[in-house]
């Protein structure tokens, strides 16, 4: 199955094939996916190629180094073109990938906000990315800028944590948590607790959140949590 992804042809054929490598997590088929995705660099610039969509979406199931290095490559050589881009640089901000600075840069000035979004969520702590995060905080598009808002947080910049503090009391999520721990003070501690207490689906992480944060008084809190167990 591996060696007939990337020379299948028709639409079905490539997509059947990816499906089922991802719905494997078949790593030995990565490089055949990258193959079958370069087979179209240069289409799509109008419209989506399935093929690639269905590569694309085969390497975030399969997940791991070698996928997202893959994606990451893909972001970078131009490979996902057009409407194409938002899927590609999509998948790599679910696989963890970083964008160099170079790459970033054009990214987080894309036209499309989702396209913003991802690549604030891929973004590397360089001095001319941080400072695009930062005219970022001021997006007309709310999603964008609470993705910059939470790269600047995870990157330990100081200047964002009252926005993130307030998006932590009135809409927390996984992410926004994450962004707030490398820049948390007494207050954020307290609202991380109220949220392991209070929102189930929250607690597990706010509770590792707590034990991440350089602070007795988290560190005792995250303690009681774990010993009060499930609610």
């Amino acid at each position: 199955m591996v060696g007939a992804i990337a020379d299948a042809a028709g639409v079905a054929t490539c997509r059947a094939l990816a499906e089922e490598a991802g719905r494997r997590r078949l790593v030995a088929a990565v490089p055949a996916l990258e193959a079958l995705c370069r087979r179209f660099k240069g289409f799509g610039l109008l419209h989506t190629v399935p093929e690639q969509i269905a590569a694309l979406q085969a390497l975030v199931a399969i997940g791991g180094a070698e996928a997202a290095a893959t994606v990451l490559r893909f972001v970078i050589d131009g490979v996902v073109l057009g409407p194409g881009l938002s899927t590609a640089i999509a998948a790599a901000a679910t696989l963890q990938c970083r964008l160099p600075p170079r790459s970033a840069n054009v990214m987080l000035q894309h036209p499309d906000p989702t396209v913003r979004v991802n690549a604030a969520r891929c973004a590397p702590p360089d001095p001319d990315t941080i400072s695009l995060l930062s005219e970022l905080l001021h997006d007309l598009n709310r999603p964008v800028a609470v993705a910059a808002a939470c790269a600047l947080g995870r990157m330990g910049r100081r200047e964002v944590r009252p926005e993130l503090f307030r998006l932590l009391r009135q809409a927390p999520t996984i992410e926004i948590l994450n962004a707030v721990i490398p820049i948390a003070d007494e207050d954020c501690i307290v609202v991380l607790g109220r949220i392991a207490r209070n929102l189930p689906h929250l607690t597990t992480a706010a509770v590792a959140g707590l034990d991440e944060i350089d602070n007795d008084r988290a560190t005792e809190l995250a303690a009681n949590l774990r010993q009060a167990g499930p609610r």
